[in-house]
């Protein structure tokens, strides 16, 4: 089993430096391999209501026997968003999850032009302030959006879940985020259906370590001190995800990965993308 190291986030919660993607994973298969990654060590597994999946992951968990060692993060929907409407999308969550407690809970999508975050944002606090919620975060957001809530609220988001990979190392907002006590986590961290493991520069790393290119990658992730949530249903494959904390990477090392940027690799612009 795989120990995955933590750090502390704004809120004295202890985040584990790597978590398990669960997107796509459903049903009977969905279960087992959740559950197969807790037990290769996982400790952070992320949902969300929109993959349909939070009693999967609920199931998982119950299996596990360890639910105080693990750390649960589900997602609002943009449907879900507004005070009241946010108080109801957490019940069904806990509902489906089985648990008494969503140990973080996450704005999916900011949808600016509903207008709406800022009060989903204060209704999650109130769920953080009566025991429902352990810690509070966003998904997408950027740093104005994360600014208005820092100004309205005094309250900092804990985590912003965002696209990040060598293609789109998101340098401005990662700096954002270290001078506001706000976690970094990357989603799609191995810029799935991308040429990138095929890049000659991680190649070439990833021989130099005697590592996988997907090693090199998830690395770079935690050295920039961002918590990668790359998903398997595989648990080999899980196991040599989590396997990342044995080797450091060079200071030229990251400069070279991160100088592969180029963008987004796919359509979602905070300020304009829409995910209800």
């Amino acid at each position: 089993m795989v120990t995955i190291p933590t750090v502390t986030l704004n809120d004295g919660t202890d985040f584990p430096e790597l978590g398990l993607g669960t997107y796509g994973l459903r049903g009977d298969a969905g279960v087992d391999a959740i559950a197969a990654a807790i037990e290769g060590g996982y400790r952070l597994l992320d949902t969300a209501v929109n993959y349909e999946n939070e009693s999967e992951v609920g199931e998982a968990v119950r299996r596990s026997g360890i639910r105080d060692q693990l750390l649960i993060t589900t997602k609002i929907p943009g449907r879900d968003h507004g005070f009241d409407e946010t108080i109801r999308s957490a019940e069904g969550s806990l509902r489906r999850l089985g648990v008494e407690t969503i140990d973080l809970y996450l704005i999916h999508w900011p949808n600016p032009r509903h207008g709406k975050y800022l009060d989903t944002y204060r209704a999650m606090l109130a769920l953080r302030d009566e025991g429902q919620v352990a810690s509070v975060g966003v998904s997408n957001f950027t740093e104005p959006m994360l600014a208005r809530l820092i100004d309205e609220t005094g309250v900092a988001p804990a985590v912003n879940q965002v696209e990040m990979h060598p293609y789109f190392p998101q340098t401005e907002l990662r700096a954002f985020h270290a001078a506001n006590g706000i976690r970094t986590e990357s989603w799609s961290p191995l810029a799935k259906r991308s040429e990138l493991l095929d890049e000659s520069v991680i190649g070439e790393i990833a021989a130099a370590h005697g590592v996988t290119g997907s090693q090199v990658v998830l690395r770079w992730h935690t050295q920039l001190s961002s918590t990668p949530i790359p998903k398997s249903g595989d648990a080999a494959r899980q196991r040599e995800n989590a396997d990342v904390f044995d080797f450091l990477l060079t200071g030229e090392e990251i400069a070279a990965i991160s100088a592969l940027e180029r963008g987004r690799l796919w359509d979602g612009d905070p300020d304009t993308h829409e995910e209800m």
